[in-house]
């Protein structure tokens, strides 16, 4: 369990390289300023007016990915106790419980209860 236990400490505690998130920014940023003159021609094609159909459409599609890149950046490390994370507290409790009732214990802890509807 030691052996293990070290394991995961060296997964959590690995630096995650920062040109990965600083990439993935530039890109997104360069798809948003890019994006307009990609679909400028294609909404020419329907009429002049349609043109003005570009701002809302890039605008949309804009904020599509720039939300994907704030979701990667706020999951990028799941095991820091944020509401969004994975609930390790609650996972090892479970375990814990397990290996007692299989060891036939009759004190067992209490599972972890949701505060403020997140599970920790």
């Amino acid at each position: 369990m030691h052996e293990h236990q070290g394991k995961c400490e060296r997964i959590k505690n690995f630096p995650y390289p920062r040109q990965f998130s600083t990439l993935n920014l530039y890109f997104v940023w360069l798809f948003v300023l890019l994006l307009p003159f990609g679909m400028l021609p294609e909404f020419e094609k329907f009429g002049h007016y349609f043109a003005w159909l570009t701002i809302p459409f890039c605008v949309m599609v804009s904020w599509i990915f720039h939300t994907m890149d704030k979701i990667g950046e706020s999951s990028e490390n799941p095991f820091q106790g944020g509401a969004n994370d994975v609930p390790v507290t609650a996972l090892s409790r479970s375990i814990e419980i397990d290996l007692r009732e299989m060891l036939d214990e009759t004190d067992l802890p209490k599972p972890v209860k949701a505060r403020n509807s997140i599970l920790m």
